[in-house]
C-alpha cells in the first residue's frame, strides 16, 4: 500500500502553498468533473472552481495547518480521503479564522487529482 500519509502531506503542502501565492495555479489539481463545495455552495468543473477560489474577496491569505488525517477511500483503487483543519489569515486581518477542508484524491497517471473538495469555516 502507498504511504497515504506521505501523499496527503505532500498534496496539502503543495495545495496550500499554491493557494496562498497564486490561486490560479490550482487549476491542474482539478478536472471538469471535480466538485467543490465552498461554504455550502456547490461548484463543478476546473474553470468554475478556479474562478471561485481566485475571486475570493481578499488579496493575501496564509493557511496554518493544525491537523491532517488521511485514509484509503476505495478498495479497488488508490484513492485517498484527506481531512485538514487549521487557521487562515486573510488580508490585513489580525484574527485568524478556523477552517476544515476535506479532499477526495483520485489517482491518475503518475499523480492524483481532486475529485471532491469540501471547505468550511468553523465558527
Amino acid at each position: 500500500m502507498a504511504d497515504i500519509n506521505g501523499i496527503a502531506k505532500q498534496f496539502t503542502d503543495y495545495y496550500y502553498n499554491t493557494f496562498d501565492t497564486d490561486r490560479n495555479g490550482l487549476a491542474p489539481l482539478y478536472r471538469d468533473h471535480s466538485m467543490l463545495t465552498f461554504e455550502n455552495e456547490p461548484i463543478q468543473g476546473t474553470a468554475a472552481i478556479v474562478a471561485k477560489l481566485a475571486g475570493l474577496p481578499f488579496q493575501t491569505v496564509k493557511h496554518e495547518i493544525a491537523s491532517l488525517d488521511a485514509q484509503p477511500a476505495a478498495a479497488d483503487k488508490a484513492s485517498i480521503m484527506v481531512l485538514v483543519t487549521g487557521k487562515l489569515l486573510t488580508g490585513d486581518e489580525s484574527n485568524p479564522l478556523s477552517f476544515s477542508q476535506a479532499f477526495h484524491l483520485v489517482p491518475e497517471a503518475s499523480g492524483y487529482y481532486v475529485y471532491n473538495d469540501i471547505f468550511r469555516l468553523v465558527y
